[in-house]
């Protein structure tokens, strides 16, 4: 997921380069849109992962 983050992010910013700003805007949005879910899907890991001894 994080990867589609930052490949869309990429697209963004070569978008914004060339001068298609809907392109570029509506990228970030989905580059955005899947860094936050890829965080808060790390933070869950992070929180519910495997505890030694239960």
């Amino acid at each position: 997921m994080l990867r589609y983050a930052i490949a869309f992010l990429l697209i963004a910013l070569v978008a914004a380069i060339a001068g298609f700003g809907a392109l570029a805007g509506t990228a970030a949005v989905i580059a955005k849109a899947l860094f936050l879910i890829f965080l808060v899907l790390f933070l869950l890991s992070l929180l519910t992962g495997r505890r030694p001894g239960l």
